[in-house]
């Protein structure tokens, strides 16, 4: 009797043990294929691939009526204290227009991030910003170079933002470092990293840069005219807004913020794109990109881009792409809404022109196919600030 209560202890033993080391393999099973998941997108891509994916994901430019230098929503920043507590670290960012995407981008902090617009400009603008970036030390030196102003030098790393603009709302432009500055970023883009831009490329790139020389931190929106009737904010007011509570996260509010986007664009994962949110090609393209890659979206910045694809029937086709991304519960919508049926949100800034609202990609998703959205307001109803 004995022997055979030692032989049952045995065999529980020899189960258990066996149960344990089972496991353990599991474990040392599963960990990798999840490590080699998440890092089978690159740490960096090469200029040749950077490139390729300019040139085979976009679609031809389209028209809008503005050139949109600059954004116009004063509220971007209202978001991102709720945007980092709900946000997934890591994972993939798509946003649209020009700089404000750096804001976010700094926030958030994803491996890669697509900036997909109409209008190929837009593309040009932001690789016009990558050369400054990746040409400037900080956020003295790249001021500098995108205004052609010439700053103190006692202007450091520890300046406040609000010292830094001062400084460059009283400089003046210096034709002769703006000849230099711009041969120098069309080099850095076509020498350093054998784009091939077009001549058309080379133009609209030129356009960009004089204009934002011209009109110094002061440039709006729209340049020349500035539609001082609507009041939208400068570029220089836009680096110093806040959040609700007073903080600045704008990429120019310290040399962390400014070192983030630099590194990024370094290593060529801010990739903008030629595309429309409805068209066939580019958020497709993107979309596998993605699945390839096993990565999802942490939060796609939409402006107010649904307000124009409402117009038509495009706003379908644009839920459609959306579908198609890989996502989890927690991909995030950003979205600009513009008072467009003179609706005002609840603790909407006094006086702002716009509100910043936030909303899940798959909630959306699950109201759309539910059959619950058949206008631009019904989106702008499920979001929240």
């Amino acid at each position: 009797m004995g022997r055979v209560k030692v032989l049952i202890r045995r065999r529980k033993f020899l189960f258990g043990f066996s149960v344990v080391a089972l496991l353990s393999l599991a474990v040392i099973y599963i960990a990798p294929r999840s490590e080699v998941a998440t890092q089978s997108l690159p740490e960096k891509l090469s200029d040749i691939e950077f490139w390729k994916i300019i040139t085979d994901f976009s679609e031809p430019g389209g028209f809008f009526r503005s050139d949109n230098f600059v954004s116009n929503e004063s509220t971007f920043q209202h978001v991102i204290p709720d945007l980092r507590k709900r946000a997934k670290p890591g994972g993939v960012y798509l946003g649209v227009g020009p700089d404000q995407n750096f804001t976010y981008v700094a926030a958030l902090r994803p491996k890669l991030a697509f900036v997909i617009d109409i209008r190929r400009q837009n593309m040009l603008e932001h690789l016009m910003y990558k050369a400054l970036f990746e040409l400037s030390e900080n956020r003295t030196a790249f001021l500098s170079m995108l205004f052609s102003r010439q700053l103190p030098e006692d202007l450091n790393e520890h300046a406040t933002t609000e010292r830094l603009f001062e400084a460059l709302n009283t400089g003046e432009p210096d034709p002769e470092l703006a000849k230099h500055n711009l041969k120098a970023v069309l080099d850095q883009l076509r020498d350093h990293h054998s784009f091939s831009l077009s001549p058309d490329d080379v133009g609209n790139i030129e356009h960009v840069y004089t204009s934002f020389v011209t009109a110094g931190p002061e440039i709006r929106y729209s340049f020349p005219n500035q539609y001082g009737w609507r009041r939208f904010p400068s570029y220089s007011e836009l680096m110093l807004e806040t959040d609700e509570e007073g903080q600045n996260h704008s990429y120019m509010s310290s040399e962390e913020s400014f070192r983030t986007i630099k590194q990024l664009q370094t290593e060529n994962r801010i990739v903008p794109l030629v595309g429309d949110f409805a068209g066939e090609k580019a958020l497709s393209a993107v979309g596998e990109y993605l699945k390839e890659h096993g990565v999802t979206v942490t939060a796609f910045y939409t402006s107010n881009v649904e307000f124009y694809l409402f117009q038509t029937e495009d706003w379908k086709k644009f839920f459609h792409n959306v579908a198609d991304l890989p996502q989890d519960a927690n991909s995030l919508f950003i979205r600009a809404y513009f008072n467009n049926y003179g609706f005002r949100f609840p603790n909407q800034a006094s006086g702002a022109r716009s509100v910043t609202l936030l909303d899940t990609m798959p909630g959306l998703l699950q109201a759309f196919e539910a059959g619950r959205i058949h206008s631009y307001f019904d989106v702008i109803k499920r979001s929240s600030q």
